[in-house]
């Protein structure tokens, strides 16, 4: 497993890419696509259409990782979870955004966004909420709150999110996603419900006449990994694992 699989139970990495325009919906254009993408990936043998106009070609999930892709009315997704390392789930993804120009017809004017994301869950059977404020902290002018009488922790999920460029068209979004309901807390039946970390980086408007979407995808792939390794191992996946660990 990846470096990154070793700060939580599990860790995926997804590609994103939102359209303007809806993407073909052709029987022959759905199917041809998916087959070239399992020519690269042979193990991806499961084909389904999960709603109306989304489709999902995927590996069986009992391995602890499966590589997945999937085509919706207006955007393209890839996902890997629990990669062998962070490469190899990056090389899946540039291979879609290789194909989608030629066999889903999407021009690089056709951007309305691309994106890349990181998500590690953490197994913790007990309020989510408490332990992400006693791992990340709360503001000063919040934290006095948590002092008041009764008080018991319902809902805790900050979000950030900042440009990583002068025009604001590369930009940054980390959240968090708590699965403690009222009701647990209320009755002290915990689940085994993960909490959910997530750094996301998107580029967003249309791309430029040199560009394309396999190299861009490799540039934002870039900045989620210097994000990851320079600030949210240190501030955010290390000091949960280690709240979780002493609970």
């Amino acid at each position: 497993m990846s470096g990154y699989g070793g700060f939580s139970d599990d860790f995926y990495l997804n590609m994103n890419l939102c359209t303007e325009m809806e993407l073909p919906q052709n029987r022959e254009s759905v199917l041809h696509y998916f087959e070239q993408v399992r020519r690269r990936y042979p193990k991806m043998q499961n084909f389904y259409a999960r709603e109306k106009a989304e489709y999902v070609l995927e590996e069986e999930k009992d391995a602890g990782g499966h590589r997945w892709v999937s085509v919706e009315s207006k955007r393209v997704n890839s996902g890997v979870v629990n990669p062998d390392s962070y490469e190899s789930a990056i090389d899946q993804h540039r291979s879609v955004l290789e194909l989608i120009p030629y066999e889903l017809s999407i021009s690089p004017l056709d951007c309305e966004s691309l994106s890349v994301m990181v998500g590690f869950d953490f197994a913790y059977r007990g309020n989510h909420n408490e332990v992400l404020a006693e791992a990340i902290g709360v503001a000063p002018s919040l934290d006095q709150f948590l002092s008041v009488p009764h008080e018991k922790l319902l809902s805790y999920e900050p979000v950030m999110q900042f440009a990583l460029d002068e025009d604001c068209r590369t930009q940054c979004r980390i959240s968090f996603e708590s699965r403690t309901t009222a009701y647990q807390v209320r009755t002290g039946e915990y689940g085994d419900e993960q909490i959910s970390v997530y750094l996301r980086v998107t580029r967003y408007d249309s791309l430029g006449p040199d560009e394309t979407y396999a190299a861009e995808f490799d540039r934002l792939a870039g900045l989620c990994r210097e994000l990851v390794d320079g600030y949210l191992v240190t501030q955010i996946l290390r000091p949960l694992q280690q709240t979780i660990s002493l609970r």
